[in-house]
């Protein structure tokens, strides 16, 4: 996993609300091929930022902060900004895609 941190109900707040720096969170689940495909993408992306923070969320473990987040179609990627969720990726995109809409809050 590298620089990425596994998310669920005890460390979210602490990790991703209260971060003073940008964070990216993958909600995920095992049994979905494109999350899959998506993760070592995000491992690649999650080493060119030290200024960034990357996590993940799997969905099947921890539903309430799927649910808190609207989390409807996975892989699903959130960019939050001083505890604010202020971007949406949803679905397997480009590595350049993911790239510009992280920079964009950087």
């Amino acid at each position: 996993m590298g620089n990425v941190i596994e998310l669920n109900q005890s460390n979210f707040e602490q990790e991703v609300l209260k971060s003073s720096t940008p964070v990216v969170v993958d909600f995920w689940a095992t049994w979905c091929g494109p999350c899959r495909k998506l993760s070592p993408v995000l491992d690649e992306i999650a080493q060119g930022y030290e200024n960034v923070k990357f996590c993940k969320v799997n969905v099947e473990e921890s539903q309430e902060i799927a649910q808190n987040y609207s989390i409807s179609g996975i892989p699903c990627l959130l960019v939050f900004k001083d505890g604010e969720a202020v971007e949406r990726m949803t679905g397997l995109m480009p590595k350049s895609t993911i790239v510009s809409n992280i920079e964009k809050h950087v």
